[in-house]
């Protein structure tokens, strides 16, 4: 058995850098990323449309969620987390400018 492992804090993110995003896991129909933000939003206009579920839970730092139904923002904070159901446009509205934002995201086939 080989086994597989790391540390969800370990990594060199820099401001003005790009946003990290490590594959930990994947598989037919589960994927998890470690996704790594230091002010980084999506650009004006664009909307995440992922075919599969998304959980994702914000391990550090802070971030707001936009989603197109409504329009309205949802700030995220440590140990929060949101279900996105398949083909639920969403956007990064913001993530924290001088501390690193960190995220798990679990993608899944339903």
């Amino acid at each position: 058995m080989q086994l597989q492992t790391g540390n969800l804090f370990s990594f060199a993110a820099k401001r003005n850098s790009e946003e990290q995003i490590d594959v930990l896991v994947t598989g037919q129909r589960l994927n998890v990323e470690r996704i790594v933000s230091m002010g980084h939003a999506s650009p004006e206009g664009f909307w995440y449309d992922d075919s599969r579920a998304e959980w994702v839970v914000l391990l550090s730092g802070a971030a707001a969620l936009e989603f197109e139904a409504d329009s309205t923002l949802h700030d995220m904070r440590p140990g929060d987390y949101v279900l996105i159901e398949p083909h639920c446009r969403h956007r990064v509205a913001w993530t924290h400018a001088d501390e690193q934002t960190v995220w798990l995201a679990i993608y899944h086939e339903r």
